[in-house]
């Protein structure tokens, strides 16, 4: 599994235990597709198990952004976001299985315009939503404004287009962020 680098890599460990088996993991909030909450770059923000539902789940918008490299400006956003409270961005990381210092994200303008949207949620297929060598500034801009972030989604096999989705955080309390299982449903009658 692609572990960004100083975070805990995963371990599993499995007991059979006669009648049963019972498995010990030990990872990080952040393994894999996972989702931040705000108290992760704001220390007085949100934690994992109060973020609202209604962010996570409903109508969302994917939008593939291969062209744009790897930094999304707001220009790769003009005119894509009408109407949408929450969407995930394809770029070209999907599918990676390594990490790489240098990978698409967003530029701090972006993060602006998303903020000043009142976009609910955010995700991208790649590691983070900022640069490897940010500052932190994309995450704050987003999380301060109530947008809810996931991270490293597998968006290899997915269109452009609109969808239903549903991210389900393990709510564990008082936590910076939580593993997700995101999935995108076909719109009825679309």
């Amino acid at each position: 599994m692609l572990v960004f680098p100083g975070d805990i890599h995963p371990t599993f460990n499995q007991e059979d235990r006669g009648q049963y088996l019972i498995s010990e993991l030990h990872l990080s909030t952040h393994t894999g597709t996972h989702i931040d909450a705000p108290v992760h770059y704001l220390k007085t923000g949100g934690t994992i198990d109060t973020v609202p539902l209604s962010h996570l789940i409903g109508k969302c918008r994917v939008l593939d952004v291969s062209e744009a490299g790897e930094t999304i400006t707001a220009y790769h956003l003009n005119g894509r976001l009408d109407g949408v409270s929450r969407f995930l961005i394809k770029t070209l990381y999907s599918g990676t299985d390594r990490f790489e210092e240098v990978y698409p994200c967003l530029a701090p303008d972006a993060a602006r315009k998303i903020a000043a949207l009142g976009i609910k949620c955010v995700g991208i297929d790649s590691p983070s939503i900022e640069s490897f060598r940010g500052d932190g500034s994309v995450h704050r801009t987003l999380l301060s404004c109530d947008c809810i972030i996931i991270e490293l989604l597998d968006l290899s096999h997915v269109e452009e287009g609109d969808y239903d989705m549903v991210a389900l955080p393990l709510r564990l309390k008082g936590l910076d962020g939580s593993p997700a299982r995101v999935v995108l449903l076909e719109r009825a009658g679309d």
